[in-house]
């Protein structure tokens, strides 16, 4: 085992960059790239790492991974395969306007194995993506026995009364309503769209460190990106255990 990932027990994927938002909080930009991770690639992935390692964690984010439903649904599915407990996904609830589609998508990542579901609704996301249908999917899921919160990003910090988070509390209170509860979000972090639409709101004469940013020396969590990069290799062209072993900071 690499000394530099003994500590690893969580992996997450950046299912596509393509996203149905277009969202100024962004901190990954305009998302014009549409690469997608391959679902047997990432399956694999997933059995062969935790086969190695203590993994006790999943999560699958984008973009808007339910616009790659199936991938997102088999990651899930080997995860629990691998009995990993916590299988997390994050998503803005807004994949199609057929409620047909989004009936049977619902049931299929709860079918999967999910069983913590993040919903990213907030002031910056339902300046693009209709509110009518997040509730539809989310009056699907919540019927289910999965964690199910709202997730929402804050601009300065939950408590600041500028006016995106105004909005963004006036939304949750629909979801609140419904009976779901706000999870505990995150900050808007100041890159990509965030430094570009917001940033009369940082201070950047201080250091604003990014939160998710890992120890290279001692790495908790990997992250796969869309296109398959994986802690300096890629999983389609070095085989995934290659790559982790030859890992060095």
């Amino acid at each position: 085992m690499n000394k530099y990932l003994k500590n690893l027990n969580r992996i997450e994927f950046v299912v596509t960059m393509a996203c149905t938002g277009r969202c100024k909080h962004c901190s990954q930009g305009e998302h014009r790239k549409s690469e997608r991770i391959e679902k047997n690639t990432a399956m694999d992935a997933v059995r062969r790492i935790a086969a190695e390692y203590g993994i006790n964690s999943v999560m699958t984010f984008g973009g808007e991974p339910l616009l790659c439903p199936e991938t997102v649904c088999g990651i899930h599915k080997a995860a629990r395969e691998m009995n990993i407990p916590k299988r997390q996904l994050i998503t803005n609830g807004f994949f199609s306007n057929d409620t047909g589609k989004i009936k049977r998508i619902a049931r299929e990542i709860i079918e999967s194995g999910v069983n913590e579901l993040l919903l990213s609704v907030d002031a910056f996301h339902q300046e693009t993506i209709p509110l009518e249908y997040v509730v539809a999917f989310a009056n699907e899921v919540k019927t289910a026995d999965i964690t199910f919160r709202v997730h929402p990003a804050w601009l300065v910090s939950p408590e600041n009364n500028n006016i995106y988070n105004e909005k963004t509390r006036e939304i949750l209170s629909v979801f609140n309503k419904m009976g779901i509860e706000t999870g505990e979000g995150n900050v808007v972090f100041p890159s990509g769209n965030a430094l570009k639409y917001l940033g009369e709101y940082f201070d950047m004469s201080k250091e604003i460190r990014n939160p998710y940013d890992e120890d290279p020396s001692d790495v908790r969590a990997i992250c796969f990106s869309a296109n398959g990069d994986i802690l300096g290799g890629n999983v389609y062209e070095r085989d995934i255990i290659d790559i982790l072993d030859g890992y060095n900071p």
